[in-house]
């Protein structure tokens, strides 16, 4: 099987222009391509991987990757998928989350010489004289057909800015820069970006010549990998520090059973013929995919030894009550009222609800369990000595869990 084979049984080609050189440049490993992340955070988080294994995958068959950071249009801000303008932030801010991003990369990509680049838009975009750029560049694009766009349609309604209406020719600019810096010669993205991209391919070609090599493919799902990244406490995130091994890990443990084989199979190595193997499995088997699932893509990004200490919290879990690896949080004498705390207040100093009210709420829906015993009294107080040594688990529903242990 050819890798652009591969991509299209895993399920990650969704739109493509020009498929027979495409397909030529991926399998014959001369694809320069780009993927383009705005750092607006200082940490990618799941809603990124779909796009990393993409990138992973394409270098294995010997192409060349360019991860391209927005530290240009990261000063404007992309509307697509938004209701409203995003947060500017300052050039400081987002050379921060650059460095950050290219950390988390590595463990993806390889940037040794000739391998692979990460480069900044910021390099071309903050020098650009306004004037000069729009009689370069505005002339190839129609307002009319920018304004038909799917990611300026669902903004018209409550407000374009005309700052983010700059966005897309800002992108398709990056794909020129890009084309004739570095011969790239190929970009991929989300389907909320095909517009965008679709202005990168037309600008090479209508300043460049039909010749020009300018290929465009998008990934499938990328709404739903967006989607991939959020829970209700927020996202998931690759940093450690923000999310940790193993809350990653229970995070893919948790996935629906409709999921499992599709993550498998766009997020994860394992051989197509292991996984199609999985889809004959059920009921309790599916539980042992998701395990897979969630060990494959947490030794990805926190490394073998990580994974394995995941798993192992996670089986404890379920089998003794306490996982050693499992997240804690620390009470204090302070925290206690002569001697007891109610259960509302582990529940906020725990960091499993944000007030005292969703608290309260969490327990009279009948989500909130305390060791093996489910609290539904919103009063329920217990003593000091019972978070001594290996401290007590705390369960909110059934992905968030806390090791609650006296200080």
């Amino acid at each position: 099987m050819t890798i652009f084979d591969e991509l299209k049984a895993r399920g990650l080609l969704a739109q493509l222009t020009d498929e027979e050189e495409i397909k030529e440049l991926i399998n014959d490993g001369k694809a320069t391509f780009y993927i383009g992340f705005d750092p607006t955070a200082d940490s990618l988080h799941v809603g990124h991987f779909m796009a990393l294994c993409l990138m992973k995958r394409l270098q294995m068959a010997g192409n060349k990757p360019i991860a391209l950071i927005g530290g240009g249009t990261g000063m404007i801000g992309d509307p697509s998928g938004r209701s409203d303008m995003r947060t500017m932030m300052t050039q400081e801010t987002i050379q921060h989350n650059c460095d950050c991003f290219k950390k988390q990369m590595s463990r993806f990509i390889d940037f040794s010489e000739g391998k692979a680049l990460m480069v900044n838009n910021a390099e071309w975009l903050m020098d650009l004289n306004y004037i000069e750029f729009l009689r370069e560049v505005g002339p190839h694009f129609s307002v009319n057909n920018m304004l038909r766009a799917e990611c300026y349609k669902q903004r018209m309604e409550k407000g374009l800015s005309f700052l983010e209406f700059n966005y897309m020719i800002m992108q398709s600019y990056d794909f020129y820069e890009l084309f004739q810096k570095y011969g790239c010669n190929m970009q991929f993205g989300g389907d909320d970006q095909w517009s965008n991209m679709l202005g990168g391919t037309e600008l090479i070609r209508r300043k460049l010549g039909k010749d020009a090599y300018a290929m465009t493919i998008t990934l499938l799902l990328n709404s739903e990998g967006k989607k991939m990244g959020k829970t209700q406490k927020g996202a998931v995130w690759l940093d450690p520090n923000k999310t940790s091994p193993f809350e990653f890990y229970q995070y893919w443990r948790n996935v629906a059973d409709a999921d499992v084989l599709k993550c498998l199979r766009m997020l994860t190595f394992l051989p197509l013929e292991q996984i199609d193997e999985m889809d004959k499995w059920e009921g309790s088997q599916l539980n042992q995919a998701k395990e897979i699932l969630a060990y494959e893509l947490t030794n990805l990004v926190h490394g073998q030894e990580e994974a394995e200490k995941a798993r192992d919290s996670a089986r404890a879990l379920f089998s003794a009550g306490v996982a050693a690896e499992m997240p804690t949080a620390q009470l204090s004498e302070e925290d206690f009222s002569e001697g007891r705390i109610d259960m509302i207040s582990i529940l906020c100093k725990s960091g499993l609800v944000s007030s005292r009210s969703e608290g309260r709420r969490a327990i009279e829906q009948g989500g909130v369990t305390f060791g093996e015993e489910k609290v539904t009294d919103v009063k329920a107080a217990f003593d000091s000595g019972i978070f001594a040594g290996e401290g007590v688990v705390v369960k909110r529903g059934k992905k968030n869990f806390r090791r609650i242990v006296l200080g």
